[in-house]
């Protein structure tokens, strides 16, 4: 443990004097290590409170691992620019080729931060096959899955032979696995570390592409929005809501790397934000990036400065950082109709024909958040009011024999959602009822019947009764995979108090302490998230049934 503690000084050391180096300026914080979190940025003073200044740090873009780096590389810019202009990688994957092979280089520049990086992480992808076993019967479970298969296809793809020709080594199974734990080391790193960044257009574009090392302010030519990820399409673009400002309205995001402010964790009271000064106007230094305190009044002499990763439930939490957040507000639950059941349905063509023209999803995010303003939630009066007078169906006619229901303001779930499974859960004749309906609207106006007009005549029709059905249905059975495998939401809560009880010198005692402790963080999380999602379908299929019984009486 001392020897450990004293190869992190060494690390953090080497770090601080790079950082300083290449024109980095902590001015009211420090960067050092926080108990069993890696390292973290924590206050030196208590900030002057007449002061309008509020920096803590500031980096230059220069040391950003951006893909126009990567661009501009000697060794690997040309080769990865072939290939990106083919299309063979995208912006990111690009990134992560440049962290596997500074990582091996011989006397890398970036070697004082790689150093810092951590090399294991609590995220999913990471998990023991046992680990990942309490995770069964959640969606995380099988986005975790997909990614693994993702990866490796990425690796086997796309990255093996570049790496190798790069590195100028030999083929061999050992030497795989290597590359590959590489891989998938450079993986985490980018999804738990990189930001997006509103970078200068003429930062990006600076008018030429040259070959300059480190610190000389030109970064390759690029262009391109950053490539989406097949299973975590949103999960880095809600980090710059919370946390970035840009100086400079022409800008252009890219997502990076930026050692020293990518050492802040998460919390969601951040003492600070991160801002890109274009100019230098805010902190003297053109083109950087600044960590600014949200508030200089709370941040205390020792405090650690953390930032928000954006309001992100458990699910996203462990599946991309390896945490999760005990009673996390911005929980929330996945709930789909699976493509395969909707192809084997009656009259399943025009179903899916019906729901293409209304742009209809199959799966819907319900955030904790709704169930607020339901019928066993927490309202204000202000609010019900507000819910009362905005009805959700304002653009639908509501005409011909049903009217609108009397529960409208208390339905919790999305009226796109809704949609959608009213149009699956039709009968043969109400098929007919609702053609014979658009029919005439199509002779009397030749034009392309819209939307809007799509899910009214499909309410006009069959109502919610149907709907509510196939959504109660929905979640009994995502209850029924959430049970099946790890018990209940008592259980859980069972297990949880066991975790809490045991105390930290009991795992110290263990032969191999570290290895104890993340399997202990890990099961802890695992139990965290399932109980979770536990409560959220209970919550949300008590919902779901009150307004079955309530659509019921009003149909009758």
């Amino acid at each position: 443990m001392a020897a450990a503690a004293a190869d992190d000084d060494v690390k953090l050391e080497s770090f601080l004097q790079w950082l300083q180096a290449n024109g980095a300026d902590l001015r009211g914080c420090m960067i050092r290590a926080c108990g069993g979190k890696g390292f973290g940025v924590f206050s030196t003073a208590v900030p002057d409170p007449g002061s309008n200044d509020g920096v803590a740090m500031v980096v230059p873009l220069d040391l950003a691992i951006t893909p126009m780096r990567v661009l501009q590389d000697p060794l690997v810019g040309p080769r990865c620019r072939a290939l990106f202009e083919e299309g063979g990688v995208d912006d990111r994957l690009l990134v992560m080729l440049f962290l596997m092979a500074e990582r091996r280089r011989p006397g890398s520049l970036w070697k004082p931060y790689l150093d810092m990086l951590p090399s294991t992480f609590g995220s999913s992808l990471w998990f023991t096959e046992e680990e990942l076993a309490e995770l069964e019967g959640t969606t995380l479970h099988r986005a975790t899955v997909i990614q693994r298969k993702s990866v490796q296809s990425s690796f086997d793809e796309k990255v093996k032979g570049l790496v190798e020709d790069l590195l100028h080594v030999d083929e061999s199974a050992s030497l795989i696995e290597v590359l590959f734990e590489d891989f998938l080391w450079a993986n985490s790193i980018f999804w738990t570390r990189a930001l997006n960044i509103p970078l200068p257009h003429s930062y990006v574009f600076p008018g030429s592409c040259g070959d300059e090392q480190i610190g000389t302010g030109n970064d390759a030519c690029y262009s391109g929005p950053p490539a989406q990820q097949e299973i975590d399409n949103t999960a880095k673009d809600h980090s710059a809501d919370e946390n970035s400002k840009s100086s400079n309205t022409e800008s252009i995001w890219v997502e990076g790397l930026v050692p020293g402010i990518d050492f802040c964790n998460h919390n969601v009271k951040a003492l600070a934000t991160w801002e890109v000064d274009s100019v230098g106007n805010a902190t003297g230094i053109p083109a950087s990036m600044y960590l600014l305190l949200a508030d200089k009044s709370s941040a205390e002499a020792g405090a650690e400065i953390c930032i928000n990763y954006g309001n992100k439930g458990n699910e996203e939490l462990l599946y991309l950082y390896g945490f999760v957040v005990d009673n996390n507000p911005d929980d929330y639950l996945m709930v789909h109709y699976p493509l395969e059941a909707l192809r084997q349905i009656q009259s399943a063509d025009t179903k899916m024909q019906l729901l293409e023209m209304q742009k209809g999803e199959l799966r819907c995010l319900l955030p904790r958040r709704l169930l607020d303003n339901g019928f066993f939630g927490i309202c204000s009066s202000e609010d019900k009011d507000s819910k009362k007078n905005t009805s959700p169906f304002s653009s639908f006619s509501w005409s011909g024999q049903r009217k609108v229901p009397s529960y409208l303001h208390k339905n919790v779930f999305p009226q796109e959602f809704m949609s959608t499974l009213r149009t699956i859960a039709m009968q043969e004749h109400e098929l007919e009822q609702v053609a014979s309906l658009l029919g005439e609207v199509g002779s009397r106006e030749d034009r392309e019947i819209s939307d809007a007009e799509i899910q009214s005549a499909i309410w006009e029709v069959c109502g919610d009764q149907g709907a509510l059905g196939l959504l109660v249905d929905l979640l009994g059975v995502k209850m029924a995979e959430l049970e099946e495998g790890s018990g209940t939401e008592a259980s859980d809560t069972e297990l949880l108090e066991q975790f809490d009880s045991i105390r930290s010198e009991d795992y110290a005692s263990e032969s191999d302490e570290k290895h104890k402790k993340k399997s202990k963080i890990n099961y802890r999380s695992c139990i965290v998230y399932r109980r979770g999602q536990k409560q959220l379908t209970r919550l949300f299929l008590r919902e779901a049934e009150h307004l079955l019984e309530l659509s019921a009486k009003e149909q009758t």
